[in-house]
């Protein structure tokens, strides 16, 4: 494998196993004490695990086998719920269908967009919002749907959980973005990677190194590993998956927020393991309204904010500009 796409093994204390069951607790203590080891996590490169978040394991193994079977369709069967047809971003993606590194070839990966179900008479549909709208639905069994709407909502919910962790993290009331939860938005997507092929394209990847757009970035991965985060030295280290965690990372919009104390870290996908690989991140992007400016506490001294105040919609918009042109 060339050296671009190369990264080293390293003990998997090197990315903090963060337990959250106490950000359900009535103890103030224990939650402030996942506070505390969410702010060490943010500050160095914003990557950990989350083990003890709540998510049953049953929903999780429904919606990674519904995704594996409608992968595995024929190509003309997913197409018919092409992305393209939606005017809201929802439904298949083909593979080489998104570039995320600049200067490279197209990802190797296929996909499924997944959002807030909003029907055509919701008042944010009416007006044509950035990705607002229904679903794009397969037909191809009647199981997909229950097990992706149940794990959407598992997710969506442990996210807002997470917030409140983050709130505490900075000092902050721990409420301080229940506004931002507000009508938040989200999106699952399904992800499928085939095996890097022995004669791939010069940098050509599975995932293209990229930041995330959005505030929260919560990956269930299969066992074949394929995650790679760049160190702080520019080199890139294996995320190998660990039973009954998510792996979560800051957005963009995070790192905006706090004035770049919290960490958006570039990471990629190769999937060297000569098996297909399959993974399925939930994007945790807030109310489209909201907006966005420097946090209380994350400046020092006479130091000015970096970035205007935005709203989380115009972010999400300039990023997807950035990716899809």
């Amino acid at each position: 494998m060339s050296e671009v796409l190369s990264a080293r093994a390293v003990p998997q204390t090197s990315l903090p196993v963060i337990d959250v069951a106490g950000l359900a607790s009535g103890d103030p203590l224990q939650r402030a004490a996942v506070g505390t080891a969410l702010h060490a996590a943010c500050i160095d490169k914003g990557f950990f695990y989350i083990s003890h978040h709540g998510v049953d394991a049953a929903l999780i193994d429904a919606a990674r086998d519904a995704a594996e079977r409608f992968f595995a369709l024929p190509e003309a069967g997913k197409r018919r719920f092409d992305k393209a047809q939606s005017f809201c971003n929802r439904g298949y993606e083909p593979l080489r269908g998104q570039t995320l590194e600049a200067g490279t070839p197209p990802d190797l990966k296929e996909g499924f967009y997944i959002g807030n179900e909003l029907p055509l008479d919701h008042p944010r549909v009416v007006a044509r919002d950035f990705n607002c709208g229904p679903n794009q639905w397969p037909d191809h069994e009647s199981a997909f749907r229950p097990a992706m709407e149940a794990y959407f909502a598992a997710l969506f919910a442990l996210s807002q959980r997470l917030t409140r962790g983050l709130a505490l993290s900075l000092d902050l009331p721990e409420d301080h973005f229940e506004s931002f939860c507000d009508e938040a938005m989200g999106t699952l997507r399904l992800l499928h990677y085939p095996p890097q092929p022995a004669q791939a394209l010069p940098e050509q990847k599975g995932c293209g190194a990229h930041t995330d757009f959005g505030c929260l970035t919560l990956l269930w991965q299969d066992g074949n590993g394929g995650l790679q985060v760049q160190d702080s030295d520019g080199s890139w280290i294996h995320v190998p998956p660990l039973p009954g965690t998510f792996v979560v990372n800051l957005g963009d919009l995070i790192a905006r927020w706090t004035n770049d104390r919290y960490r958006s870290t570039l990471h990629r996908v190769v999937n060297a393991s000569g098996r297909e690989r399959y993974s399925m991140p939930f994007f945790f992007t807030g109310r489209p309204d909201y907006v966005v400016s420097c946090l209380p506490g994350c400046t020092t001294g006479d130091e000015a904010p970096k970035y205007p105040p935005i709203t989380v919609v115009d972010h999400l918009q300039a990023c997807y500009r950035r990716t899809y042109g």
